[in-house]
Order: C-alpha cells, then structure tokens, then sequence
C-alpha cells in the first residue's frame, strides 16, 4: 500500500483504488470500531457478497483484536509514550 493510499482510508467509500473487499472491509471495521450493536443484515450480506465465511471470521478476529488493542493502549496511557512510523520498519 502506498502512502498516498494510505493517507486517503479515511475516505475509503469515495477512493476508486480500493477494492469493493477493502471498501467492504473498511466500512465493516469502522462500524464494529463506532457502533457494533448497529452491524446488521444489511452489512452482513455486503461481507458475503465479496467474502467467505473463514474470510469474515478472519476479519471480525483482527478488527476486534485491532479495537481492543487501541483501547487497551489508551486506557494504560501509552498511545502516546513512543514515536512509531507503523506503515514502515523502523531504522537501525
């Protein structure tokens, strides 16, 4: 992913060089990070139309893992304690 593409996930529904799965994925994420007890049939028929059942299950695995991380860090205050570029491995 370049950092032009990166930068432009925040417009993920309107950015012609996501996939309709990454469009999907991405709504899907935004939701169950915003509103999780909202996600309904509705989205579960876009996840089945572009995704497996393994797929969505994977899915649904990283983005809680990703939800619970983010808060776990904000909760124990250390979001903030290091300066990390994530899209890139650091230099040694």
């Amino acid at each position: 992913m370049s950092d032009e593409l990166y930068a432009a996930v925040e417009d993920f529904r309107n950015h012609a060089e996501f996939t309709e799965r990454e469009k999907v994925a991405a709504a899907f994420a935004e939701q169950f990070a915003i509103d999780h007890t909202a996600i309904d049939d509705a989205m579960w028929e876009r996840l089945h139309a572009v995704f497996s059942d393994v797929e969505i299950l994977d899915l649904t695995t990283l983005v809680g893992f990703c939800v619970g991380m983010g808060r776990a860090y904000q909760v124990l205050d250390i979001a903030r304690d290091f300066d990390v570029l994530w899209s890139r491995e650091p230099d040694t």
